[in-house]
């Protein structure tokens, strides 16, 4: 009985930490710190130009305008993809 209540108890530790990567950042009203934690390959500096490009360019219109920020390209577009919305 103690080997199914671990058990169990790994599954749901598993499973809500999926949950947790699993959520997504909508990259028109995100901030630094949550763009930041939320992307792979996106750092504080990654991050804010992100919010600045967005301020002086206007909102991004699909997850691969966020190509027009310097320092970001396809492959880190890719590897967040399933992370970000708009």
């Amino acid at each position: 009985m103690l080997k199914l209540k671990k058990l169990l108890l790994g599954v749901m530790l598993l499973s809500s930490a999926w949950g947790i990567s699993a959520e997504t950042v909508d990259i028109n009203s995100a901030t630094v710190d949550q763009l930041s934690k939320s992307l792979n390959g996106i750092g504080k500096s990654k991050a804010e130009a992100i919010v600045q490009d967005r301020e002086k360019n206007g909102k991004f219109k699909s997850v691969d305008d966020l190509t027009r920020v310097k320092g970001i390209g396809a492959a880190t577009v890719e590897k967040n993809r399933d992370k970000i919305t708009v």
